[in-house]
């Protein structure tokens, strides 16, 4: 199989490197509530996303929402082994931002693309916050 290799320059938040298989949604993500930390498992009814797990997974989504618990359920994740290996977003607010600083998870915004319309799920994505590149490969079609 023939892949292609797309490069993005955004701004790093959370430094670290991550890489694995992207699990990408075009909509918010609630942790509390939405996210079971026990196993990773997105569980917000009639999201898109409801039953994939994103544990090792590059979590893309738009931005978070709801409650300011979010921040500790990525904290309890990141305790139990659940959590996602890395977070891309298109613009992070301060639940997620704080949630990744205390769970030790590299995060990527403002990419210079918007990253839900050109990361797909299952795509390979090597992220290094450090530096606020993102390196995407996905099948060539």
């Amino acid at each position: 199989m023939q892949y292609v290799e797309t490069s993005l320059r955004g701004r790093g938040l959370v430094k670290g490197r991550a890489e694995g298989e992207a699990v990408v949604s075009h909509h918010p993500i609630s942790f509390l509530g939405g996210v079971d930390p026990e196993t990773g498992t997105i569980l917000e009814r009639e999201h898109e996303l409801e039953g994939f797990n994103v544990k090792g997974k590059i979590l893309v989504f738009p931005c978070g929402k709801g409650s300011t618990v979010g921040s500790y359920t990525l904290f309890a994740m990141a305790k139990k082994g659940t959590k996602p290996a890395g977070i891309v977003n298109i613009r992070t607010e301060p639940i997620i931002a704080a949630g990744c600083v205390l769970a030790k998870i590299p995060l990527i915004d403002m990419l210079e693309a918007n990253p839900v319309e050109v990361i797909s799920t299952g795509d390979f994505v090597v992220m290094d916050a450090d530096k606020g590149i993102l390196l995407v490969r996905h099948p060539s079609t």
